[in-house]
């Protein structure tokens, strides 16, 4: 089933499927900078993918957008799930940031086809920081599920994960795109 209105962007309600999705706060402003916010916008995420039973994968959390992998269980809890987390972080974000509104511009989610569809996407959102100059050594960077999937699966995986998977480099996401947030 696809869902669009006006101002926002088509959402696809599929069950049992993996998504992508991606979150973005507006005007591309920096209001998830603070630890403490990236924290509790992480919590969010989980407890509802979990009240959910929806699958949470991968995830990276930068300055102003996020981004997550995971799986649904009943794909028409898509709205409901991103509503709750941005209506329920953007009261916090006001609180500890003192910004106007909205705070939230939109979320865009994707299903991947196949599964070099879904690894490009995972290494896309595992090199986000570097993507962004945030850190040169994902090592660096505590906001992300790279840590988990490192200690699980290893370096050497990895590596190779990256050079098997390399679209990543060149991936633009389309279903984003041509949204001016």
């Amino acid at each position: 089933m696809l869902k669009q209105h006006r101002n926002t962007p088509a959402h696809l309600f599929v069950d049992d499927t993996e998504y992508f999705i991606t979150g973005a706060i507006y005007q591309k402003r920096h209001l998830l900078k603070k630890t403490k916010i990236k924290e509790y916008l992480l919590d969010l995420l989980q407890t509802y993918f979990e009240q959910y039973n929806w699958e949470f994968h991968h995830w990276v959390i930068l300055d102003n957008h996020y981004h997550i992998l995971g799986k649904s269980r009943n794909g028409a809890d898509l709205t409901n799930i991103f509503r709750s987390v941005h209506s329920r972080s953007a009261i916090f974000i006001r609180q500890v940031t003192n910004c106007t509104k909205p705070v939230w511009w939109n979320y865009w989610d994707y299903c991947p086809r196949d599964e070099a569809d879904y690894m490009t996407r995972l290494n896309y959102l595992l090199l986000n920081p570097v993507k962004h100059g945030f850190v040169t050594d994902l090592h660096d960077y505590s906001f992300s599920s790279f840590h988990t999937l490192f200690a699980e699966v290893g370096r050497e995986r990895l590596v190779d994960q990256l050079k098997e998977y390399p679209k990543y480099k060149t991936l633009v996401l389309q279903e984003a795109y041509d949204d001016d947030f």
